[in-house]
Protein backbone atom coordinates (compact mmCIF):
# COMPACT_ATOMS: atom_id res chain seq x y z
CA UNK A 1 0.00 0.00 0.00
CA UNK A 2 1.38 3.08 -1.06
CA UNK A 3 0.16 6.52 0.97
CA UNK A 4 1.77 10.53 0.64
CA UNK A 5 1.80 12.56 3.07
CA UNK A 6 3.29 15.98 2.81
CA UNK A 7 6.22 17.97 4.67
CA UNK A 8 8.34 21.08 3.87
CA UNK A 9 12.04 21.96 3.17
CA UNK A 10 13.58 25.36 3.74
CA UNK A 11 16.10 26.84 0.93
CA UNK A 12 17.18 30.09 1.69
CA UNK A 13 14.58 31.89 3.59
CA UNK A 14 11.71 30.12 1.17
CA UNK A 15 10.01 26.69 1.20
CA UNK A 16 9.53 24.04 -0.91
CA UNK A 17 6.69 21.34 -0.64
CA UNK A 18 8.09 18.28 -0.20
CA UNK A 19 5.97 14.88 -0.86
CA UNK A 20 6.72 11.50 1.41
CA UNK A 21 5.23 8.71 -0.35
CA UNK A 22 5.68 5.52 1.97
CA UNK A 23 5.23 1.96 0.01
CA UNK A 24 4.74 -1.30 2.64
CA UNK A 25 5.19 -4.19 0.64
CA UNK A 26 4.85 -8.00 1.24
CA UNK A 27 8.43 -8.82 0.72
CA UNK A 28 11.65 -8.26 2.73
CA UNK A 29 12.13 -6.81 6.27
CA UNK A 30 13.88 -3.36 5.76
CA UNK A 31 13.34 0.13 5.91
CA UNK A 32 14.52 1.94 2.58
CA UNK A 33 14.56 6.29 2.71
CA UNK A 34 15.59 7.91 -0.78
CA UNK A 35 15.53 11.02 -2.30
CA UNK A 36 18.83 12.70 -1.11
CA UNK A 37 17.98 12.36 3.07
CA UNK A 38 21.09 13.21 5.25
CA UNK A 39 22.25 11.42 8.58
CA UNK A 40 19.35 13.28 10.33
CA UNK A 41 16.50 12.09 8.05
CA UNK A 42 18.63 8.59 8.13
CA UNK A 43 18.05 8.47 12.03
CA UNK A 44 14.86 9.00 11.60
CA UNK A 45 14.23 5.42 11.68
CA UNK A 46 15.06 4.63 14.92
CA UNK A 47 12.93 7.56 16.61
CA UNK A 48 9.95 6.35 14.67
CA UNK A 49 10.43 2.98 15.88
CA UNK A 50 10.42 3.88 19.40
CA UNK A 51 7.52 5.97 18.64
CA UNK A 52 5.22 3.59 17.11
CA UNK A 53 6.63 1.00 19.87
CA UNK A 54 5.62 3.25 22.35
CA UNK A 55 2.02 3.96 21.04
CA UNK A 56 1.45 -0.15 21.50
CA UNK A 57 2.16 -0.78 17.27
CA UNK A 58 4.43 -2.68 15.65
CA UNK A 59 7.28 -1.19 13.17
CA UNK A 60 6.22 -3.07 9.85
CA UNK A 61 8.78 -5.88 9.45
CA UNK A 62 8.26 -5.77 5.67
CA UNK A 63 10.01 -3.95 3.17
CA UNK A 64 9.15 -0.31 3.53
CA UNK A 65 10.39 2.12 1.18
CA UNK A 66 10.31 5.71 2.07
CA UNK A 67 10.54 8.25 -0.96
CA UNK A 68 10.92 12.31 -0.31
CA UNK A 69 10.24 13.63 -3.57
CA UNK A 70 11.74 16.06 -5.13
CA UNK A 71 14.63 13.29 -4.87
CA UNK A 72 17.16 16.35 -6.34
CA UNK A 73 16.30 18.32 -3.28
CA UNK A 74 18.24 18.03 -0.13
CA UNK A 75 16.69 17.11 3.13
CA UNK A 76 18.22 18.19 6.25
CA UNK A 77 17.09 17.57 9.76
CA UNK A 78 15.00 15.81 12.42
CA UNK A 79 11.55 17.32 11.43
CA UNK A 80 10.85 15.09 8.71
CA UNK A 81 9.88 12.61 11.70
CA UNK A 82 6.32 13.33 11.71
CA UNK A 83 5.29 13.21 8.34
CA UNK A 84 7.19 9.69 7.60
CA UNK A 85 5.93 8.32 10.86
CA UNK A 86 2.18 9.15 10.02
CA UNK A 87 3.19 7.88 6.43
CA UNK A 88 4.47 4.33 7.83
CA UNK A 89 1.79 4.16 10.13
CA UNK A 90 -1.13 4.92 7.79
CA UNK A 91 0.72 2.37 5.15
CA UNK A 92 0.94 -0.51 8.05
CA UNK A 93 -2.89 0.19 8.59
CA UNK A 94 -2.95 1.70 11.81
CA UNK A 95 -4.44 5.33 11.02
CA UNK A 96 -6.54 6.72 8.11
CA UNK A 97 -5.24 7.98 5.58
CA UNK A 98 -7.79 9.66 4.45
CA UNK A 99 -7.13 13.82 4.89
CA UNK A 100 -3.52 13.14 4.69
CA UNK A 101 -3.28 14.77 0.87
CA UNK A 102 -4.92 18.01 2.75
CA UNK A 103 -2.39 18.80 5.36
CA UNK A 104 1.17 19.68 5.70
CA UNK A 105 2.93 17.84 8.77
CA UNK A 106 6.61 18.75 10.11
CA UNK A 107 7.73 17.82 13.73
CA UNK A 108 10.87 16.32 15.23
CA UNK A 109 9.47 13.06 17.45
CA UNK A 110 11.20 12.30 20.81
CA UNK A 111 11.38 8.36 21.83
CA UNK A 112 7.95 8.73 23.67
CA UNK A 113 6.26 10.07 20.27
CA UNK A 114 6.36 13.79 21.82
CA UNK A 115 6.64 16.64 18.96
CA UNK A 116 9.39 18.23 18.83
CA UNK A 117 10.00 22.45 17.59
CA UNK A 118 11.29 22.83 14.20
CA UNK A 119 13.25 25.99 12.02
CA UNK A 120 11.07 27.99 9.65
CA UNK A 121 7.41 27.52 10.25
CA UNK A 122 6.72 30.41 9.11
CA UNK A 123 7.94 30.36 5.64
CA UNK A 124 6.30 26.72 5.72
CA UNK A 125 2.77 28.36 6.19
CA UNK A 126 3.45 30.66 3.39
CA UNK A 127 4.20 28.08 0.79
CA UNK A 128 1.63 25.75 1.83
CA UNK A 129 -0.90 28.47 2.04
CA UNK A 130 -0.12 29.43 -1.36
CA UNK A 131 -0.41 25.60 -2.92
CA UNK A 132 -3.68 25.24 -1.67
CA UNK A 133 -3.09 23.02 1.17
CA UNK A 134 -6.07 23.00 4.10
CA UNK A 135 -3.77 23.30 6.84
CA UNK A 136 -0.40 22.85 8.41
CA UNK A 137 0.54 20.34 11.74
CA UNK A 138 2.77 21.13 13.61
CA UNK A 139 4.75 21.48 17.31
CA UNK A 140 2.34 23.48 19.77
CA UNK A 141 5.24 25.87 20.13
CA UNK A 142 5.61 26.91 16.39
CA UNK A 143 2.15 27.60 15.84
CA UNK A 144 1.16 30.75 16.63
CA UNK A 145 4.13 31.62 14.54
CA UNK A 146 2.54 29.50 11.35
CA UNK A 147 -0.71 31.08 12.55
CA UNK A 148 0.33 34.36 11.52
CA UNK A 149 -0.38 33.45 7.58
CA UNK A 150 -4.33 33.59 7.53
CA UNK A 151 -6.30 31.24 5.20
CA UNK A 152 -4.46 28.37 6.55
CA UNK A 153 -5.53 26.07 9.32
CA UNK A 154 -2.64 25.73 11.95
CA UNK A 155 -3.02 22.98 14.62
CA UNK A 156 -0.48 23.37 17.04
CA UNK A 157 0.27 19.62 19.00
CA UNK A 158 2.21 18.18 21.40
CA UNK A 159 2.99 14.39 20.60
CA UNK A 160 2.01 12.29 18.02
CA UNK A 161 -1.31 10.63 19.41
CA UNK A 162 -3.04 14.35 18.82
CA UNK A 163 -2.43 13.69 15.32
CA UNK A 164 -3.55 10.39 14.93
CA UNK A 165 -6.83 10.95 16.65
CA UNK A 166 -7.04 14.38 14.12
CA UNK A 167 -6.89 12.09 11.17
CA UNK A 168 -9.63 9.92 12.16
CA UNK A 169 -11.70 13.27 13.39
CA UNK A 170 -10.92 16.65 12.48
CA UNK A 171 -12.70 18.20 15.00
CA UNK A 172 -10.87 16.70 17.62
CA UNK A 173 -8.50 19.85 17.67
CA UNK A 174 -9.30 23.32 17.28
CA UNK A 175 -7.12 25.73 14.79
CA UNK A 176 -4.96 28.10 16.36
CA UNK A 177 -5.61 31.48 15.77
CA UNK A 178 -3.89 35.10 16.20
CA UNK A 179 -4.94 38.79 15.42
CA UNK A 180 -2.05 39.71 13.34
CA UNK A 181 -3.08 43.67 12.99
CA UNK A 182 -3.20 43.42 17.48
CA UNK A 183 0.34 41.71 17.76
CA UNK A 184 1.82 43.88 15.42
CA UNK A 185 0.48 47.46 17.03
CA UNK A 186 1.18 46.08 20.91
CA UNK A 187 4.95 47.23 20.74
CA UNK A 188 6.04 48.84 17.39
CA UNK A 189 6.78 51.56 18.98
CA UNK A 190 8.42 50.57 22.26
CA UNK A 191 11.91 50.47 23.08
CA UNK A 192 14.00 49.68 26.38
CA UNK A 193 16.93 51.95 25.32
CA UNK A 194 16.13 55.84 24.66
CA UNK A 195 17.94 59.32 23.41
CA UNK A 196 16.81 60.38 26.63
CA UNK A 197 19.60 58.64 28.97
CA UNK A 198 22.32 60.31 26.99
CA UNK A 199 23.69 63.73 28.35
CA UNK A 200 24.95 65.75 26.03
CA UNK A 201 26.49 64.64 22.88
CA UNK A 202 23.84 66.80 20.56
CA UNK A 203 26.28 67.11 17.66
CA UNK A 204 26.47 63.76 17.54
CA UNK A 205 22.87 62.81 18.43
CA UNK A 206 22.21 64.93 15.53
CA UNK A 207 24.64 63.20 12.78
CA UNK A 208 22.51 60.04 14.18
CA UNK A 209 19.43 61.42 13.32
CA UNK A 210 20.42 62.14 9.83
CA UNK A 211 21.89 58.71 9.58
CA UNK A 212 18.17 57.06 10.61
CA UNK A 213 16.46 59.80 8.18
CA UNK A 214 18.23 59.02 5.11
CA UNK A 215 19.57 55.18 5.73
CA UNK A 216 23.06 56.03 5.69
CA UNK A 217 25.63 54.15 6.88
CA UNK A 218 27.62 55.68 9.89
CA UNK A 219 31.18 55.22 11.66
CA UNK A 220 31.12 56.93 15.10
CA UNK A 221 34.80 57.41 16.07
CA UNK A 222 36.14 59.02 19.54
CA UNK A 223 37.94 57.72 22.41
CA UNK A 224 36.97 55.31 25.22
CA UNK A 225 34.27 56.24 27.35
CA UNK A 226 32.86 58.90 25.17
CA UNK A 227 29.50 57.19 24.87
CA UNK A 228 30.04 55.33 20.99
CA UNK A 229 28.59 51.85 22.17
CA UNK A 230 25.30 53.93 24.32
CA UNK A 231 24.50 56.01 21.71
CA UNK A 232 25.00 53.36 18.73
CA UNK A 233 22.39 50.41 20.83
CA UNK A 234 19.48 54.05 21.07
CA UNK A 235 19.98 54.22 17.48
CA UNK A 236 17.34 51.66 16.32
CA UNK A 237 14.36 53.60 18.72
CA UNK A 238 15.06 56.34 15.94
CA UNK A 239 14.31 54.42 12.97
CA UNK A 240 10.63 54.49 11.97
CA UNK A 241 8.56 51.58 13.02
CA UNK A 242 8.59 48.60 10.92
CA UNK A 243 5.87 47.99 8.64
CA UNK A 244 3.81 45.09 8.87
CA UNK A 245 5.34 43.71 5.23
CA UNK A 246 8.96 44.11 6.71
CA UNK A 247 7.93 42.74 10.47
CA UNK A 248 6.53 39.52 8.39
CA UNK A 249 9.57 39.27 6.38
CA UNK A 250 11.90 40.24 9.15
CA UNK A 251 10.00 37.25 11.05
CA UNK A 252 10.65 34.61 8.45
CA UNK A 253 14.58 35.37 8.58
CA UNK A 254 14.69 34.66 12.26
CA UNK A 255 12.65 31.83 11.86
CA UNK A 256 14.47 30.02 8.75
CA UNK A 257 17.67 30.60 11.69
CA UNK A 258 15.58 29.19 14.94
CA UNK A 259 15.90 32.63 16.38
CA UNK A 260 12.60 32.92 17.70
CA UNK A 261 11.32 32.31 21.08
CA UNK A 262 8.44 30.14 21.74
CA UNK A 263 6.46 33.43 22.53
CA UNK A 264 7.62 35.41 19.71
CA UNK A 265 5.50 34.83 16.95
CA UNK A 266 6.12 38.27 15.04
CA UNK A 267 8.94 40.33 15.24
CA UNK A 268 7.81 43.87 15.77
CA UNK A 269 10.98 46.03 16.52
CA UNK A 270 13.71 46.97 14.52
CA UNK A 271 16.78 44.02 14.73
CA UNK A 272 20.02 44.96 16.36
CA UNK A 273 22.49 42.70 15.69
CA UNK A 274 26.20 43.27 17.41
CA UNK A 275 28.35 40.12 16.54
CA UNK A 276 31.54 40.16 18.34
CA UNK A 277 34.93 41.60 16.21
CA UNK A 278 35.88 37.45 16.65
CA UNK A 279 33.25 36.22 14.06
CA UNK A 280 33.99 34.61 10.85
CA UNK A 281 32.82 35.40 7.60
CA UNK A 282 30.37 32.18 7.69
CA UNK A 283 29.03 33.80 10.55
CA UNK A 284 28.82 37.51 9.44
CA UNK A 285 27.21 36.78 5.71
CA UNK A 286 26.12 33.20 6.33
CA UNK A 287 26.88 29.97 5.11
CA UNK A 288 27.28 26.40 6.08
CA UNK A 289 26.73 22.95 4.32
CA UNK A 290 22.41 23.55 4.40
CA UNK A 291 23.34 27.39 4.27
CA UNK A 292 21.60 29.33 7.12
CA UNK A 293 21.35 32.75 7.31
CA UNK A 294 24.32 35.12 9.08
CA UNK A 295 24.25 38.62 11.20
CA UNK A 296 23.47 40.63 8.21
CA UNK A 297 20.69 39.17 7.51
CA UNK A 298 19.43 38.75 10.77
CA UNK A 299 19.85 42.33 10.84
CA UNK A 300 17.61 42.91 7.93
CA UNK A 301 15.56 46.00 8.01
CA UNK A 302 17.51 47.14 10.90
CA UNK A 303 20.83 47.87 12.53
CA UNK A 304 24.31 46.10 12.27
CA UNK A 305 26.54 47.21 14.54
CA UNK A 306 30.44 46.61 14.54
CA UNK A 307 32.22 47.92 17.69
CA UNK A 308 35.95 48.45 17.57
CA UNK A 309 35.70 48.31 13.90
CA UNK A 310 39.66 47.72 13.50
CA UNK A 311 39.16 44.30 15.44
CA UNK A 312 37.53 42.85 13.24
CA UNK A 313 39.68 40.78 10.21
CA UNK A 314 40.00 42.22 7.23
CA UNK A 315 38.78 39.82 5.47
CA UNK A 316 35.69 39.36 7.55
CA UNK A 317 34.88 42.99 6.92
CA UNK A 318 35.32 42.77 3.21
CA UNK A 319 32.74 40.63 2.52
CA UNK A 320 30.32 43.09 3.46
CA UNK A 321 30.85 45.11 0.54
CA UNK A 322 28.85 43.65 -2.15
CA UNK A 323 25.90 43.10 0.47
CA UNK A 324 26.10 46.59 1.60
CA UNK A 325 25.73 47.45 -2.15
CA UNK A 326 23.04 44.82 -3.18
CA UNK A 327 21.31 44.71 0.32
CA UNK A 328 21.24 40.99 -0.51
CA UNK A 329 23.74 37.94 -0.46
CA UNK A 330 24.62 35.29 -2.16
CA UNK A 331 25.39 31.94 -0.50
CA UNK A 332 26.66 29.52 -3.48
CA UNK A 333 27.45 25.94 -3.34
CA UNK A 334 28.11 23.34 -5.76
CA UNK A 335 24.49 22.35 -7.02
CA UNK A 336 22.91 25.29 -5.80
CA UNK A 337 22.86 29.09 -4.85
CA UNK A 338 20.48 30.71 -2.55
CA UNK A 339 19.96 34.00 -1.93
CA UNK A 340 19.57 35.73 1.81
CA UNK A 341 17.94 39.09 2.32
CA UNK A 342 20.40 41.84 3.81
CA UNK A 343 18.85 44.77 3.86
CA UNK A 344 20.78 46.67 7.05
CA UNK A 345 22.14 49.99 8.48
CA UNK A 346 25.96 49.53 9.25
CA UNK A 347 26.62 51.40 12.29
CA UNK A 348 30.42 51.41 13.30
CA UNK A 349 32.09 52.30 16.44
CA UNK A 350 36.32 52.95 16.39
CA UNK A 351 38.87 54.17 18.25
CA UNK A 352 40.94 56.99 16.37
CA UNK A 353 43.78 55.00 17.59
CA UNK A 354 45.40 51.82 19.81
CA UNK A 355 45.77 54.45 22.76
CA UNK A 356 42.29 55.71 21.67
CA UNK A 357 43.11 59.43 22.86
CA UNK A 358 44.48 60.70 19.44
CA UNK A 359 42.88 64.14 19.17
CA UNK A 360 41.81 63.92 22.85
CA UNK A 361 41.26 67.65 24.37
CA UNK A 362 42.62 66.69 27.62
CA UNK A 363 44.85 63.83 27.41
CA UNK A 364 47.99 62.85 25.26
CA UNK A 365 48.26 60.05 22.53
CA UNK A 366 50.54 57.27 23.49
CA UNK A 367 51.00 56.14 19.70
CA UNK A 368 54.45 56.00 17.80
CA UNK A 369 54.26 57.83 14.46
CA UNK A 370 52.49 56.15 12.28
CA UNK A 371 50.74 53.68 14.15
CA UNK A 372 47.79 55.95 13.93
CA UNK A 373 47.58 55.68 10.29
CA UNK A 374 48.44 52.17 10.46
CA UNK A 375 45.21 51.51 12.58
CA UNK A 376 43.55 52.97 10.45
CA UNK A 377 44.51 51.16 7.04
CA UNK A 378 43.05 48.17 8.72
CA UNK A 379 39.23 49.29 7.42
CA UNK A 380 39.74 49.18 3.62
CA UNK A 381 39.29 51.98 1.74
CA UNK A 382 36.42 50.54 -0.19
CA UNK A 383 34.17 49.23 2.84
CA UNK A 384 34.77 53.57 3.91
CA UNK A 385 33.50 54.06 0.98
CA UNK A 386 30.25 52.81 1.69
CA UNK A 387 30.01 54.61 4.92
CA UNK A 388 27.85 57.97 4.55
CA UNK A 389 28.67 59.38 7.88
CA UNK A 390 32.03 59.44 9.69
CA UNK A 391 31.64 61.44 13.03
CA UNK A 392 34.23 62.71 15.01
CA UNK A 393 33.08 61.63 18.95
CA UNK A 394 34.07 63.78 21.89
CA UNK A 395 34.19 63.54 25.58
CA UNK A 396 31.54 64.04 27.00
CA UNK A 397 32.19 67.63 29.81
CA UNK A 398 31.61 67.72 33.36
CA UNK A 399 28.98 70.41 32.83
CA UNK A 400 26.79 68.28 30.73
CA UNK A 401 26.89 64.93 32.70
CA UNK A 402 25.68 67.03 35.90
CA UNK A 403 22.59 68.98 33.72
CA UNK A 404 19.86 68.28 35.17
CA UNK A 405 17.24 69.30 32.53
CA UNK A 406 16.08 66.17 30.50
CA UNK A 407 17.45 65.85 26.98
CA UNK A 408 14.91 65.08 24.06
CA UNK A 409 13.52 61.42 24.28
CA UNK A 410 13.83 58.93 21.15
CA UNK A 411 10.28 59.04 20.01
CA UNK A 412 10.23 63.05 18.92
CA UNK A 413 13.72 62.33 17.03
CA UNK A 414 11.75 59.39 15.47
CA UNK A 415 8.61 61.72 14.12
CA UNK A 416 10.94 63.87 12.56
CA UNK A 417 13.16 60.83 10.96
CA UNK A 418 9.49 59.22 9.99
CA UNK A 419 8.40 62.41 7.90
CA UNK A 420 11.84 62.68 6.11
CA UNK A 421 11.25 59.13 5.03
CA UNK A 422 7.76 60.01 4.02
CA UNK A 423 9.13 62.22 1.46
CA UNK A 424 11.70 60.28 0.66
CA UNK A 425 9.03 57.19 -0.12
CA UNK A 426 6.79 59.87 -2.17
CA UNK A 427 10.20 60.94 -4.45
CA UNK A 428 11.18 57.43 -4.87
CA UNK A 429 7.33 56.10 -5.62
CA UNK A 430 7.99 55.28 -9.16
CA UNK A 431 11.40 53.63 -8.66
CA UNK A 432 11.97 50.28 -8.12
CA UNK A 433 14.03 49.07 -5.22
CA UNK A 434 15.06 52.75 -3.92
CA UNK A 435 13.48 53.52 -0.73
CA UNK A 436 16.07 55.74 0.50
CA UNK A 437 18.43 58.78 -0.10
CA UNK A 438 21.25 56.26 0.91
CA UNK A 439 20.67 53.89 -1.98
CA UNK A 440 20.51 57.26 -4.77
CA UNK A 441 23.02 56.71 -7.34
CA UNK A 442 25.32 59.66 -9.27
CA UNK A 443 22.51 59.67 -12.09
CA UNK A 444 19.17 59.89 -9.92
CA UNK A 445 21.22 62.67 -7.40
CA UNK A 446 21.60 65.10 -10.38
CA UNK A 447 18.25 65.10 -11.80
CA UNK A 448 16.06 64.52 -8.43
CA UNK A 449 18.44 65.95 -5.45
CA UNK A 450 17.62 69.47 -6.81
CA UNK A 451 20.53 70.73 -5.13
CA UNK A 452 21.68 74.43 -6.25
CA UNK A 453 24.06 75.82 -8.24
CA UNK A 454 25.55 77.68 -4.87
CA UNK A 455 25.86 74.12 -3.37
CA UNK A 456 28.26 72.79 -6.00
CA UNK A 457 30.67 75.57 -5.71
CA UNK A 458 30.65 75.17 -1.75
CA UNK A 459 31.14 71.53 -2.57
CA UNK A 460 33.91 72.52 -4.39
CA UNK A 461 35.58 74.56 -2.07
CA UNK A 462 35.39 72.08 0.54
CA UNK A 463 37.00 69.27 -1.57
CA UNK A 464 39.97 71.65 -2.52
CA UNK A 465 40.91 73.10 0.85
CA UNK A 466 40.15 70.25 3.20
CA UNK A 467 41.61 67.71 0.36
CA UNK A 468 38.54 65.52 0.27
CA UNK A 469 38.84 62.14 -1.46
CA UNK A 470 36.61 61.43 -4.91
CA UNK A 471 34.83 59.09 -2.66
CA UNK A 472 33.33 61.48 -0.48
CA UNK A 473 31.47 63.72 -3.48
CA UNK A 474 28.32 61.60 -4.05
CA UNK A 475 28.30 60.64 -0.13
CA UNK A 476 28.14 64.23 0.85
CA UNK A 477 25.36 65.10 -2.39
CA UNK A 478 23.57 62.17 -0.71
CA UNK A 479 23.75 63.16 3.24
CA UNK A 480 23.07 66.84 2.06
CA UNK A 481 19.65 65.93 0.16
CA UNK A 482 18.66 63.74 3.90
CA UNK A 483 19.72 67.17 5.38
CA UNK A 484 16.83 68.82 3.84
CA UNK A 485 14.25 66.56 3.83
CA UNK A 486 14.66 66.94 7.45
CA UNK A 487 14.30 70.52 7.34
CA UNK A 488 11.14 69.85 4.81
CA UNK A 489 12.84 71.85 2.07
CA UNK A 490 12.12 71.13 -1.58
CA UNK A 491 16.12 72.18 -2.45
CA UNK A 492 19.45 71.90 -0.73
CA UNK A 493 20.84 74.71 0.23
CA UNK A 494 24.26 76.05 1.02
CA UNK A 495 23.59 75.56 4.42
CA UNK A 496 22.19 72.11 4.20
CA UNK A 497 25.74 71.43 2.13
CA UNK A 498 28.03 73.00 5.16
CA UNK A 499 26.55 70.45 7.58
CA UNK A 500 26.94 67.38 5.23
CA UNK A 501 30.69 68.63 4.44
CA UNK A 502 31.53 68.19 8.13
CA UNK A 503 30.50 64.55 8.18
CA UNK A 504 33.64 63.03 6.44
CA UNK A 505 36.39 63.47 8.85
CA UNK A 506 37.99 59.68 7.63
CA UNK A 507 38.21 61.30 3.71
CA UNK A 508 40.12 64.66 4.65
CA UNK A 509 43.84 64.11 3.91
CA UNK A 510 45.85 64.27 6.75
CA UNK A 511 43.54 63.61 9.07
CA UNK A 512 45.70 61.10 11.18
CA UNK A 513 48.86 62.78 10.98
Amino acid sequence: MIVKTFGSAIQGVHAITITIEVNVSSQGNKLFIVGLPDNAVKESERRIESTIQYLGYRMPRTRTVVNMAPADIRKAGAAYDLPIAIGILCAAGYADATHCPRYVLMGELSLDGAVLPVKGALPMAIQAWQEGFTGFILPLQNAREAAMVKGLEIYGVSHIREVLQFLADPHSLSPVTVDIEAEFNQATSATDLDFSDVKGQQSIKRALEIAAAGGHNAILIGPPGAGKTMLAKRFPGILPPLTLAEALETTKIHSVAGKLSQHTSLITQRPFRSPHHTISDAALVGGGSAPQPGEISLAHNGVLFLDELPEFRRKVLEVMRQPIEERKVTISRAKNAIDFPAGFMLLAAMNPCPCGYFNHPEKNCTCASGQVQQYLNKVSGPLLDRIDLHVEVTPVSFTALTDRSVPENSACIRHRVAAARDIQARRFAHLEGIYCNAQLHSQLLASIGNIHESCMALLKQAMERFRLSARAYDRILKVSRTIADLAGSDYVTAEHMAEAIQYRSLDREGWSN
